[in-house]
Parts: C-alpha cells; structure tokens; sequence
C-alpha cells in the first residue's frame, strides 16, 4: 500500500517529523515497509514562461530566449531543445541551482551569448530516464514559484506492508483514522455530498448469491464527457499511490479505491444488455479481461454479467467489451460489497494480483459502500459533467459485528500495566469504537471497517497500540527458581547429543514433511500418514523415519565437495496403527567418507558397519546391546542388522543399499543407523558390588562349530547356563581356513573366573570349563585341541 505523505496530511496533520510519522506507525502495526522522496534534490527550479525565441546568431541548433521567471525584467537563457517555442511554461534552474549529481548552473557565454540559467527537462531534474525535450508545464502554471512547492515535490511515499487483518487501512481515509488515533490529532473529515437526481432512470440489478454479495449498489450518469482531462493533483495522487492515469471515468473509480479503499468500477452503458446480474458463472462460459487475458470460467467464480454475457470478474477485474472509452457517454458505476470467501483466491487461480483483489479478499467496509458511490459521482459530475440518475440497492443479510466485553483487570494482568477506566474510554474514543461502561467492564462494539476483531484480547492488543509500546515498561520477570529432581534411570538428551558431536558427529533438522516416494522406496513405508494441506507437492506425507531428512543433508554436503560427512538428527516419526496416529521420538546418524578426518598418522579407510557399530554402542554404554542380522529396504541386505536392548527391539543399522548410493551418486556407502530415544534415554542406577582381592584366571576355549551357528548362540547359552565362578565370557577370534574343514569355523572364547573371597583352583576351575563346553556341545560345539 502505497500513499503520499502530502496527501495523508490534508486529513490528519501530526506535529511530527517524516521519519517519527513513519517510526509510529510501524510500532502501532502498520509496518513502514519503505519511505522514500517523490523527487531527488535540486534547488532554485523556479517555473518560468518563454517570452521570445529567437535563432542563436552563431549556432544552428540553439536559440537564445527571453524567460519570465517572475521578476522585473526576463533573462536571456540559450537553448537548444527542439520543442522550446513563445507562450510555454516550462521549468527553470537559476544561477547557482544544483541539480541531480551536483551539477550547478552557473553564468555562462555560449557561443558570445550569455545565458542566465537553464531550461530544464525531466531527466534533468531527474524525474525520468528518458525525455524528449523540454518539461511542457500547464498553462495555468504560477510563473516565478518553485517547481518543488508547485509540484509538491517535497512530499515522500510511505510503502506500508499491510498484514491480512488490516484491510481497514487500504485506503486514506482508514490511514489518517489510524495516525489520528495513534496522536490524537484532529481528523478532517470527508465532506461527500449527497448528489442530486437529475435523471429519472435506472438499470435493473439482480443479486442472484446474496451470500457472495451482501450489498450491490450502482448509479446510471448519461452525458458524461469521458475524454476529459483528469486533474493534475489527481493524476498525482494516483502515480503517487502507484497507479496510472487512464482516463478521466477510470481514474476516478481508482482515486476512490485509494481515498476510501472500496473498489469501483464503470461500464459503458452502450454496451450493456438489459439490466446487472451478480451470479455464479455458468460452465463454459469465458471472459476476456482488461489486461487482455482471456479466463475460463466455472460455478465457483462470481460475475457480473448482464442479459447476454459476462461482464467482469467480481471483485477482481473488468471485462474487455463492457469497458468505458473516451468517446463513452453513459456509464454505470458499481460499487459493492463481496464477501472475502468469495473472492478469496479467485484473483491466483487465474494469475491475477489486482488492487481491487486486494482489498475484497480482506475485507472492504460496507458501511462505507454507498458512501463510495457517492464520492464517485461527485467527483464524475465535477470532472465529466452528466445527469446522475438514483442508486439501485440490493442489500441482503451484512456482517454482525458482535458486541466484546474488556475487563480493566484483564488489561492490567495482559499488559503489565495498570490503565484507570477513564484512560481505556479514552483510547477507546479515539478508535471509534461504540462503548457502554459498566464499572470495570467495557461492552464494545467493533465498527463496521474493523474485521479483526472479535475477542477480549483483539481489543487489549488494540489499547496496547495506542498507548504505544514503547510506553509498556520492560520489568524483569520475578520467580522463585528451586531445582527440579532429575532421576538417574534417565539419561538427559543434551548428553546423548554430547556424546555423538564427541565422535564428530554434527546435528541437523530437517522437516517433518517428506516425498510420499522417499517414504514409500526408502523407508518401505505403504502406507504414510498424509497430510491434507501440503505446504508442497514434495512435501505431501509424514516421515515415518528421519533418514529421509539426513540422506537431503547429505546430497546437499556431496554436492558441495564434503568427502566426509557425519550427521545426525533427533525428532518425531510417524505411523498409522489401529486406526490411530502414532508418533515416537527418534535419533538416527549417517557416516559416510573417511573414519578419520586426513592425517598423517594413520592411513584412510572408509567408515564401515563396525565404524557406526560402534558409535552405537558407546551411546548405549554400559547397557550391553545385540545386534541380529536383518534385512531393511533401505540398507544392504547382507551388512544390516536389528539392534537389540534388553530383549526389546530399540533399532537398526546398517550400510546404505547399493541402489541408493547409485541415485545418489556417492563414490562409497554411506552408514545408518536409527534408534528409539526412549530406550536411549533408559539408563541403569550404579549399583556398589564387591571388589575381588583376588586375581582372576583365564582359560581359552576353541571349539568348531556350522557356518549357520552364530556366535551369539554359543554366548546367550554359556551366559544362561550361569556357571560358578565365571565373571566373563567373550569372543575374541573366529577363524577359518588351514586345519578348519570345509563348511565349519573355529571360534575361540576368552573365559575369566574370579571369586571374590579366595584364589580359585584347579579343581574350582576345571568343573566350571566342563559345564561351559557342555553347554557348548549341546549346540553341535566340538573342543578343538
């Protein structure tokens, strides 16, 4: 929203500078997106008339003119512009002006004449990038006044970035309301003047969905002269609020839309048939706009048409072949109110973006709509001339605004302040706002221009404007702090984190949102939760795992020449269970490149499933964790694995599937794994045990055993047998090869026995090892010698 500060200050004149005009608004909420001048500086400009011209005696191309520029006698100024002649009106920079890029006009001799100033363009003055000739100013110009003051070149354009809820200040009228509030300056009103009836005629209107369109007013003016001029301080606001002119009828409706922000439009009554109906479109019928765009339209597009076709898109844009031109006589004007949920979207769906959109998506004031109608006409009759013929009304069922009750107490608690009732009437005065006090309450009755207020704390936030922010006091908040218990069964997840950024792992976050095909091939996941307004088409499902979001992070590091990437990521995944949503907290990692950063004191080796193993396990220490081979859609079926806590199932790990690592173009595999954060956060309270004083024993155990039988068999089983004496029993060698038969493998088992009242022996010892290798053979185990 667009506006000149010039303009603003007719309605509501503060006694403040540019700059805290602009600092108050944005702090009331009205952000001040930008403020910059109408004009760069020059000086001394005065507007002059070219007394005579007459052909330099020495030059072909240049004339010597005699200029009024408001003073006893004319100056003598060369020229040589092709379209100076006797009688125009045109700018003037005097001895010592200083135009754009500091250039001063100084006295001069131009081929033996002297010349006395400069006869100005608008790019000389840096009003345009192009210009040809002279700046032909109107004849009704002040010869001898600044070109500034004339021009109101001193004025400044506010660019205000309007949030959807302030629909009420996209127009003048609801700017200078606000500024007025905020500084309780006076607010001149605007004087609109009920226009007689001179023509006993009007057009036939039909509001076929008074839902869509509550209010629907219009006025037939025959006679008009549509190829008049349009004002110069209109034509100024307008460019000002960053619309051209067009024409006299066109520019009026505009100048309305930004005075009073309600949208207008004209049609040419000669080429209407019959009477106004405001209707859905019907399927297939099309309409080919002002712009030249050509729509088609449906049932859920809202119209204007007449007996025989469309004529507009309401609320959005007019119709090529209803349009009013110069040598247009009699027009129709239309000003309405349309309900935001008709128009809301309508403007995209066809790649428009129009003012009149604008305003109707958020909201118009249709207290104000046949007010507007009136302004228009006004305005139509001073300019164009015509006969105004009475305003056909079709009213239907308009917005109730809802009466709000505001508690004094309430304020105070919100706010941190405490305004007496006297102080919030006061504010409340100045907002227009319809009260009725009754003790510490307020009944409060939003005006018809205000959509956004419906609750107790809209109308708090409201005083909170008013008495300004910066007049809230910044108090420290005061709070008794004590400690909150922290169990020791619960690992906190700041040191989980700690530990894996520890091992050169570095977090991400990734959005919860994925591709419904990275859910479906990556994670094996059929059957995601889909979400029912995708912020993207890629974004349309879910996750039920995060390794969608780190394998991003990782195309995205690769992409960017890291050969070593370690990430990890802790956040909820989703599923679909028992007809019901289900959502788990998860950490997961990837590794992928080197195991070590490059250095010199040990070679490169990519990072592999022991790697990870291994991180894993130092995020579960001291729980003991059992890792079974199985296979998952995303990992390599021969080198991933289900990890096992307690007998629970809390996770998997893995290398990446070659297919992946393909599609991602990775030289190497990368590694993953997943865990459950509720299993990872489980710990074990320390429990004191006895210190042995005495040495423990050491006994080896080699035995053959099938390829099929897993290590893991033979250690569960030695560990349940819970043999006296045995404090330890662990893998430390497989081997297979020379003196180890095809099909078999040896597997040699470190056993440490240890009592912690004497030094065990031989006999202790012996019948301890023979139950572990019974134990052993009972799963096809032979001792090997």
């Amino acid at each position: 929203m667009k506006f000149s500060e010039n303009w603003l200050r007719t309605w509501a004149n503060p006694e403040l500078s540019s700059e805290a005009l602009g600092h108050l608004l944005t702090m009331a909420g009205l952000e001040v997106e930008a403020m910059d001048p109408v004009a760069p500086a020059f000086n001394n400009v005065v507007v002059a008339e070219v007394l005579e011209v007459v052909k330099h005696p020495n030059a072909d191309r240049l004339n010597v003119c005699q200029v009024n520029v408001g003073e006893a006698q004319p100056l003598t100024i060369v020229c040589g512009a092709a379209n100076v002649a006797a009688g125009v009106k045109v700018p003037c920079a005097r001895i010592g002006a200083v135009l754009p890029g500091d250039f001063v006009i100084k006295q001069a001799k131009v081929r033996n004449v002297e010349s006395s100033g400069m006869l100005c363009s608008e790019k000389e003055l840096g009003l345009a990038t192009e210009s040809n000739g002279l700046w032909l100013l109107p004849s009704d110009a002040p010869v001898g006044k600044t070109l500034r003051e004339y021009l109101e070149l001193d004025d400044k354009l506010f660019t205000l970035k309007l949030t959807p809820n302030r629909s009420d200040c996209s127009g003048m009228v609801g700017i200078a309301r606000e500024v007025a509030a905020l500084t309780g300056s006076a607010l001149k009103p605007l004087e609109i003047q009920t226009q007689p009836v001179t023509l006993a005629e009007q057009l036939p209107v039909n509001v076929a969905d008074p839902q869509a369109c509550p209010l629907y007013c219009g006025r037939l003016v025959r006679g008009v002269n549509a190829a008049a001029a349009t004002p110069a301080w209109m034509l100024r606001r307008l460019e000002r609020g960053g619309l051209r002119g067009i024409s006299a009828v066109v520019d009026i409706t505009n100048y309305v839309m930004l005075e009073m922000g309600q949208p207008l439009h004209a049609f040419d009554v000669a080429k209407l048939t019959g009477g106004i109906a405001v209707r859905k479109a019907r399927k297939d019928e099309s309409l080919a706009l002002l712009n030249g765009q050509a729509v088609a339209l449906d049932e859920e597009v809202l119209v204007i048409a007449d007996d025989a076709r469309v004529l507009a898109l309401a609320g959005i844009m007019g119709g090529q072949g209803s349009g009013v031109e110069t040598v247009t006589r009699d027009v129709f004007l239309e000003s309405a109110f349309f309900h935001p949920d008709a128009i809301a979207g309508r403007a995209r769906r066809f790649g428009l973006a129009t003012d009149s959109s604008f305003r109707f998506e958020r909201g118009v004031d249709f207290a104000a709509t046949r007010q507007a109608l009136e302004r228009a006409t006004q305005l139509l009759l001073e300019i164009c001339g015509g006969r105004a013929g009475s305003i056909s009304e079709v009213c239907g069922q308009l917005p109730v605004r809802a009466a709000i009750t505001l508690r004094r107490q309430r304020v105070a608690r919100v706010l941190g302040i405490a305004l007496d009732n006297s102080q919030i009437a006061a504010l409340l005065k100045r907002l227009q706002f319809d009260f009725a006090a009754n003790g510490d309450d307020f009944r409060v009755i939003p005006p018809s221009f205000r959509f956004d207020l419906s609750i107790e704390a809209d109308l708090i936030e409201e005083l909170a404007r008013l008495h300004g922010y910066d007049n809230i006091p910044a108090l420290a908040p005061q709070a008794a702090l004590t400690m909150l218990p922290h169990s020791e069964s619960q690992r906190p997840l700041a040191r989980i984190q700690q530990t894996l950024v520890a091992r050169d792992y570095q977090e991400i976050v990734s959005y919860a949102f994925v591709e419904e095909q990275v859910e479906r091939e990556l994670c094996g996941n059929t059957d995601a939760v889909a979400l029912q307004n995708p912020i993207a088409s890629n974004l349309a499902v879910m996750r039920s795992s995060l390794l969608g979001g780190l394998m991003g992070a990782l195309r995205f590091n690769l992409n960017r020449k890291q050969a070593r990437v370690r990430l990890f990521e802790t956040g909820a995944c989703f599923a679909k269970a028992d007809n019901a949503y289900v959502q788990t907290q998860r950490l997961s990692g990837l590794a992928y490149g080197a195991v070590r950063p490059e250095q010199w004191g040990a070679a490169a080796s990519p990072v592999d499933f022991y790697d990870v193993k291994a991180d894993v396990e130092a995020l579960f220490a001291p729980q003991e964790l059992r890792f079974v081979a199985a296979p998952h859609s995303a990992l390599h079926p021969g080198r991933s694995a289900q990890i096992f806590c307690g007998g629970q199932m809390v996770g998997c790990l893995g290398e990446l599937h070659p297919k992946w690592q393909q599609q991602y173009d990775m030289v190497q595999a990368a590694v993953w794994f997943e865990v459950e954060l509720d299993a990872l956060t489980q710990a074990k309270v320390p429990r004191m045990g006895e210190i042995a004083r005495f040495l423990p024993v050491r006994r080896d155990l080699a035995v053959l055993v099938d390829e099929a039988v897993a290590a893991q068999t033979l250690l569960d089983a030695m560990q349940q047998a819970s043999v006296p004496c045995v404090a330890e029993v662990a893998l430390f060698d497989v081997y297979r090869g020379k003196g180890v038969e095809q099909g078999k493998k040896s597997l040699a088992f470190r056993v440490l026995l240890q009592d912690t009242q004497k030094t065990l022996t031989d006999s202790e010892i012996e019948p301890s090892i023979a139950l572990l290798v019974g134990v052993m053979q009972k799963h096809g185990a032979q001792l090997r010698m």
